[in-house]
């Protein structure tokens, strides 16, 4: 019975991604101007002999569209409670937690379609190694999509409006994407950054999908950590935010019914 509901919402997150179209522009133009810019100025300072710099970027901006996209996703929630469609969720027949379940899902799938269309140009670029573990890559994908979408829902969870939601979004993307190992190795920041980097959960979702990525390549030391710790935090992660945000949600929604009932009798 569960499942109409959640296909519902998951189908209605979907077609308003895919009715964006200058999105989903936004979402492949993004990562090539760090991969054809940043990466062309920083690789001339950086590069080694084991690594060329523009392929150690391939993931962490494959990470970045997934953590992107993911971020707006999750921006739906907040439009819904403005825009009173939250109200024909809450008073639904089922718990709430399976609504946060769904936009969780919802801006997972979202992220996912964007990185798929983006590693389809990398790959009609170049940029995108036939060595890749491909069965790797899809776990990473999938369980970094998981990760960056429990990162949205669970800041959504907590705005009220949509200008709280785009204020507190800038000020959490960008050091989750700076001390993610996107850009450099978590390894060679100072101590207190490099804390920070691994407990940042999009740190080990950006690592995992290196191993599928760069370490077939033969650059093993491109990824820091094991894929099972990987799996471990990002996963663990996504449980954490799932079971915040739903409580977060029931505290918010509790007493909507009853407001909405009396409201309707005046």
């Amino acid at each position: 019975m569960i499942l109409k509901p959640l296909y519902a919402v998951m189908e209605r997150e979907l077609l308003r991604t895919l009715r964006q179209r200058s999105r989903l522009l936004a979402a492949l133009v993004r990562p090539l101007i760090w991969l054809f810019i940043i990466g062309a100025g920083f690789g001339a300072a950086f590069d080694s002999d084991e690594l060329h710099y523009q392929s150690y970027l391939v993931p962490g901006v494959v990470g970045m569209t997934l953590l992107f996209g993911a971020m707006l996703a999750a921006l739906s929630l907040v439009h819904d409670k403005e825009s009173g469609v939250m109200r024909m969720l809450v008073i639904a027949p089922f718990a709430h937690h399976w609504i946060v379940l769904a936009k969780m899902l919802s801006a997972a799938l979202a992220a996912l379609l964007q990185a798929l269309l983006l590693l389809v140009l990398l790959a009609l670029l170049g940029l995108l190694d036939a060595r890749t573990d491909w069965a790797l890559l899809a776990l990473a994908l999938v369980v970094c999509a998981l990760t960056c979408s429990g990162i949205g829902v669970l800041t959504a969870a907590f705005s009220k409006t949509l200008e709280n939601f785009a204020s507190v979004m800038n000020f959490i993307i960008f050091p989750v994407f700076f001390l993610s190992g996107a850009l450099y190795a978590v390894g060679h920041l100072p101590l207190a950054l490099r804390i920070a980097a691994r407990i940042n959960p999009f740190t080990h979702g950006v690592d995992l999908l290196k191993h599928a990525m760069l370490v077939p390549l033969g650059a093993p030391a491109a990824a820091e950590f094991s894929v099972a710790t990987d799996l471990l935090y990002t996963l663990g992660f996504t449980l954490f935010a799932l079971a915040a945000a739903s409580w977060r949600f029931s505290q918010e929604s509790r007493y909507e019914p009853l407001i909405y009932a009396l409201a309707g009798r005046r």
